[in-house]
């Protein structure tokens, strides 16, 4: 009735989406995860409701295990008069302490060093990296992750940042394999421990097998096997890094307010870190009450049966690398087992389950985070059994 009445109104034009609320097709060049979920929630009502209900479901995990780990740490710093020493509490809460002692700088390093990336731009990084990866940009990760003086949980963090920055698969793994207890500081106490010989052996070796598993990581990627760093970009041709360094220093002010930016993205990059280093203290606290250590000496012997039993222990323990080197050098020269020594470190790298679960948090792949164990166990069995062949 009305639309013969009446001149027919005419329906209102389509409204256009904004540019932030579709797809894009290019990628982010700041990192992604909260910031990018915050800067499509500035724009788009339906994502910022979202964002908000992600944002208010609390991480079990990690203020769980942070609680734990707080009442035991109090407890033994505070309380130790109160708790038998050889009861299972008493070892419990002993090696919350330890761990966290020895291990709290490594991790404040990471996260100062999270930090420092979250403000360089990811041409800078794949500008040192190498352009296109292969063979140069393999070592160049492995000479970054030896030189580093990290732990091996605050290393993780920097190679999960390097991935977010666009490094390649293999560059993340090797930056990871050849790091964790190669740093100045460490090496320093291996020497003291084992030698020199024994160190620099061991050293080489492991550099060797991150630049192997590095570069079978990459053709993986190439021939599809594993999926791409969705990170990854190609830098300009005349992209100059003396130039834009200069340049970036000239317009940055480092007054209070963005130091403190800094740190605190820092502080939220390394969130998904610090939640699996909590459980794994957790873990390895619970490991050492129950299970003694000297039955590892007595079974760790420079046998093939002896290697195994080291890779299973160095796999189930999490330990960081100030508490593995000690263990290894106690394989070296009470055990007589150098290979078992080599392999207790190297496993631990590449079979730990807080390493392998950030890792397939990171890059959103259980593919690349199993193919970590898969492609470096067997290259540290055979250099294990061979060294204690030689040095056994």
């Amino acid at each position: 009735m009305s639309k013969c009445c009446k001149p027919e109104t005419p329906l209102p034009p389509p409204e256009k989406k904004t540019a932030c609320c579709q797809k894009e097709s290019g990628l982010p060049s700041e990192s992604q995860g909260d910031r990018q979920a915050s800067a499509v929630a500035s724009c788009c009502p339906l994502a910022s409701g979202a964002a908000e209900k992600r944002a208010a479901k609390p991480d079990v995990m990690l203020w769980g295990s942070l609680a734990l780990v707080a009442v035991f740490y109090s407890n033994a710093a505070f309380f130790e008069e109160a708790v038998l020493p050889f009861d299972a509490y008493g070892v419990i809460i002993h090696a919350v302490f330890e761990l966290i002692n020895s291990m709290w700088w490594g991790v404040a390093i990471g996260i100062l060093m999270l930090s420092l990336l979250s403000k360089i731009p990811r041409e800078f990084v794949i500008s040192i990296l190498g352009r296109k990866g292969g063979v140069t940009g393999i070592c160049r990760a492995t000479a970054a992750g030896v030189l580093l003086d990290l732990c091996s949980h605050g290393i993780l963090m920097v190679g999960s940042k390097l991935y977010e920055r666009g490094a390649t698969v293999g560059q993340v793994m090797a930056f990871l394999i050849a790091s964790p207890w190669n740093s100045f500081s460490l090496t320093l106490i291996l020497v003291a421990l084992i030698g020199l010989p024994w160190t620099v052996v061991f050293i080489l070796f492991s550099m060797l097998i991150a630049i192997v598993a590095g570069l079978i990581f990459d053709a993986l990627v190439a021939r599809g096997v594993l999926p791409k760093n969705p990170n990854r970009f190609d830098l300009p041709s005349d992209f100059s890094f003396t130039r834009e360094a200069k340049a970036g220093l000239k317009t940055t002010r480092f007054s209070p307010e963005f130091l403190f930016s800094m740190l605190l993205d820092g502080i939220k990059d390394s969130r998904m870190v610090l939640r699996w280093l909590l459980f794994g203290v957790l873990l390895a606290a619970l490991i050492r009450a129950f299970i003694p250590e000297d039955i590892f000496h007595q079974w760790f012997g420079p046998s093939f049966i002896g290697l195994l039993l080291t890779m299973f222990a160095a796999t189930v323990i999490e330990v960081c690398s100030e508490g593995s080197t000690p263990i290894a050098a106690d394989l070296v020269t009470r055990a007589a087992a150098p290979g078992n020594g080599f392999a207790f470190l190297m496993t631990g790298v590449s079979t730990d389950y807080t390493e392998i679960m950030v890792m397939k948090d990171v890059s959103r792949s259980w593919k690349i985070a199993l193919f970590l164990p898969l492609l470096t166990v067997p290259q540290v069995v055979i250099v294990s059994w061979l060294m204690n062949l030689v040095g056994g």
